[in-house]
Parts: structure tokens; C-alpha cells; sequence
């Protein structure tokens, strides 16, 4: 088993004690029907990442005999390598609210319309076929291990997962540097104000470097789900309603040249 699944494997009991906290504390906040679709969304999401690695794994070793530094483990590196992960998945997660390829597989954790740890699990099946892997690839074309990259992918989500409650409130100063509930539930927001802000992974500094970094607005209450075309109560349409959306984009473009741009340009949903 490659090391992000197995990471994640070993930490799932912490996942699930504190949905079990948290649904005793603020059980208004769950849905049965929508926590029973993140939980398989997951096992789905695994199961497609746990194949998708397994042929990918050659494709990282090939590459990384072409790394242009031999990069030596030590406290410095591994801190830098945590630093250059997190920058990395910034931009992914951003190229995916901005490219209509990308978010067909990010819409689906954007789909629910309820905010609690069960929704870290709502994930969609298709991340390796839009290549969310390719943006881990510099680290390793960089001189780091791909088994350090992918492990430190994982313990990237794994923190991931905390952020997604609505019944932690102000951290401090912790706001200042790390993404947080706060934060993170501004990111699930539908309202026009907050779409398409705050898309870190760890670090909140990002957003704040690079111009997407907003505060809650005391005005504006928190309204979750799309905006837009939204799918199905069912797996196979949280999966694949998109993908339907695209294609029907493609079809009515003329010419090979406007339906590349379909494909690269912003999803619908942008304001």
C-alpha cells in the first residue's frame, strides 16, 4: 500500500471519533442520507487513488532519476518540503475553481449544502483522471523522494479534515497563519462575496500573499453548496453531474480551438 492511502488508513479512527464529537454536540448540523454519501464518496475516492498510484508509482520513480538536486532528509528539508507542498496544493486548489477541467472533480466536495467533518470526505473518484497528481510532480523533478512527497500529501489532507466543522469558532492568533474553520467555512460558501477565496491547505498565508484571502462578514450569513447547475441526490450524479455540464459546454462550441477553451476556461459557477 502506497503511503498516502496507508497514512490515511492508520488516522481514519481519529477522523470518525471526532464525527462522532462533533454529531453529538451539534447534531442540527448533519444530515443521515448526506453523511451516508460522504462516507462512500471516500471509499470511492480511495479506491480510485489507491489504483491511480499503483500505475503512477513508475511514472514518479522514472522521474525522479532526473531530479536536479540529490536532496538529503534532514529537520531543514523536511521543513521545506512541508513549506513547498503546501504552496503546490494552493495552486492546485485553486487552478480548480478557475479551470472547468479540474473542478469536475473538485465540485464534489463543494456539492453539500451542510458543513461538518463528515464533509473532508465527500471527494470525488475522478482527481487522478484531471491530474491533481501533476501538481506534486516539481517536488519530485526537485530531488525529493516520491514517497516523502505522497506521505506528505497525505498528512496535508489529514490536517485538512479538521477544518471542516462549523463548531469551532476563533483560534487567536492561529488565524493569522494557518487555515482554520473560520477560514475554510468562508471557502464553502456560496454567497457571491465569498466565492472563491481562502484556498489554503495549511498555511493561510498563501491567500494572503496572493490576493484570495477574505474575512466572514458579520452581514453575510454562510449559505454552503454550488451555485448553479446542482446534481442529483445520488452518488452517481455528485460524481458525474459535471461531467455532463462540460460535455454539453463541448458540444455546442465550434471548432476544436473554442472547445480546448471550454475545457481550460472558469466553470460556470464563477461570479
Amino acid at each position: 500500500m502506497v503511503p498516502v492511502e496507508l497514512i490515511l488508513l492508520l488516522l481514519s479512527p481519529v477522523f470518525l471519533i471526532a464525527i462522532a464529537l462533533e454529531y453529538r454536540a451539534a447534531r442540527k448540523h448533519y444530515r443521515l442520507k448526506d453523511s451516508l454519501h460522504n462516507v462512500a464518496l471516500a471509499l470511492l475516492h480511495q479506491g480510485s487513488d489507491m489504483l491511480a498510484l499503483l500505475l503512477l508509482m513508475p511514472l514518479f520513480y522514472w522521474l525522479h532519476r532526473f531530479a536536479l538536486f540529490d536532496i538529503e532528509l534532514t529537520a531543514v528539508t523536511l521543513f521545506g518540503a512541508f513549506l513547498l507542498q503546501d504552496f503546490l496544493y494552493y495552486w492546485f486548489h485553486r487552478a480548480s475553481h478557475h479551470v472547468h477541467w479540474l473542478w469536475l472533480a473538485h465540485v464534489v466536495h463543494h456539492s453539500s449544502r451542510h458543513m461538518n467533518f463528515s464533509t473532508a470526505f465527500r471527494q470525488s473518484l475522478l482527481y487522478p483522471l484531471v491530474g491533481m497528481w501533476l501538481f506534486w510532480t516539481p517536488m519530485i523533478v526537485l530531488g525529493f523522494a516520491p514517497e516523502l512527497v505522497l506521505a506528505i500529501v497525505a498528512i496535508n489532507l489529514a490536517f485538512q479534515f479538521f477544518v471542516h466543522t462549523q463548531v469551532v469558532g476563533q483560534l487567536g492568533w492561529l488565524e493569522q497563519v494557518f487555515n482554520t474553520p473560520t477560514h475554510h467555512r468562508i471557502h464553502h460558501a456560496s454567497n457571491p462575496c465569498y466565492l472563491d477565496k481562502n484556498f489554503a491547505g495549511v498555511l493561510i498565508i498563501w491567500d494572503k500573499l496572493f490576493g484570495t484571502y477574505t474575512d466572514a462578514q458579520p452581514s453575510e450569513q454562510i449559505r454552503y453548496g454550488i451555485v448553479g447547475s446542482a446534481p442529483q441526490d445520488t452518488l452517481l450524479s455528485i460524481n458525474f453531474h459535471e461531467c455532463r455540464v462540460l460535455f454539453s459546454k463541448l458540444k455546442k462550441a465550434p471548432g476544436f480551438k473554442e472547445k480546448l477553451r471550454q475545457l481550460f476556461s472558469a466553470p460556470r459557477h464563477l461570479p
